[in-house]
């Protein structure tokens, strides 16, 4: 166990996974510490309250509530805070389903099967996306998945130089598409209200603006068009429309050469 004022002196971290520290879990720690408590546990603990109550109300502390032990229990079996979420990124990064690299399955529905299940990540745990432009996120788990987008990419025919650019166009669109739609899926259940009710308040709230009312009405046939009776259907309809769209910029790439 790391002392609070050794905690401090510390110089600044790089990542949980590359200071020999990530490996040390488990329930055998040596004497005096907390029995019925280990690592994994406290990792789904975390990630529990993740979901429930977001980053701002995460503390150890509350966590040691969680687990009703205190909070220096916890700190036997991780550093830091920093060290802890980083741990709960990872595990959360192991509940994404991979394709098989070897069942010949086209380039393009493994590509659509990854997006689709990072975008659903993202919206499941909207904590996620703020830790993901924090830390490395270079756990086990995390570099499973992105391996496996790698692989993908590689077999779409792009040449080399080409490659990480079409990586970055297809994922960087799904982390912010899955960013902003699981914070609106959140704002939502906070105000108490469905996605749908929350979406016409704000669009009538739009309309009753003299400054807005004519760009809303303007609007009218594009919304009409994009289809589907519910904000999630035409989430939906978008999100494939801009992701067949990525794929058919990168087989307009190959064909070019």
């Amino acid at each position: 166990m790391v002392r609070a004022a050794d905690r401090a002196e510390r110089p600044a971290r790089t990542s949980v996974w590359l200071e020999g520290k990530a490996a040390r879990g488990g329930s055998a720690r040596g004497g005096g510490q907390p029995s019925g408590l280990d690592r994994g546990r406290i990792t789904e603990a975390t990630v529990r309250l993740l979901d429930a109550e977001g980053m701002a109300k995460f503390s150890m502390r509350r966590l040691a509530a969680e687990l009703n032990v205190t909070a220096m229990s916890v700190y036997w079996y991780v550093d830091t805070k920093d060290d802890l979420l980083e741990l709960a990124l990872d595990a959360v990064f192991g509940e994404l389903e991979l394709p098989d690299a070897e069942s010949g399955e086209d380039w393009r529905d493994q590509l659509r099967f990854l997006a689709g299940g990072y975008r659903a990540l993202l919206v499941r745990h909207p904590w996620v996306s703020p830790l993901s432009g924090t830390f490395l996120n270079i756990g086990p788990h995390s570099m499973a998945f992105s391996l496996r987008v790698h692989e993908v990419i590689r077999r779409t025919g792009l040449p080399p130089h080409g490659q990480m650019g079409a990586l970055s166009a297809v994922f960087q669109f799904v982390y912010g598409f899955g960013t902003i739609e699981g914070h609106f899926v959140q704002r939502c259940a906070s105000a108490g209200m469905s996605q749908d009710e929350y979406y016409r308040q704000a669009m009538s709230t739009i309309g009753e603006q003299p400054q807005f009312a004519a760009h809303v009405a303007s609007s009218a046939d594009l919304l009409e068009a994009r289809g589907g009776d519910t904000v999630e259907e035409m989430r939906e309809r978008d999100f494939t429309f801009a992701l067949e769209t990525l794929i058919a910029g990168i087989e307009t790439m190959v064909q070019r050469g």
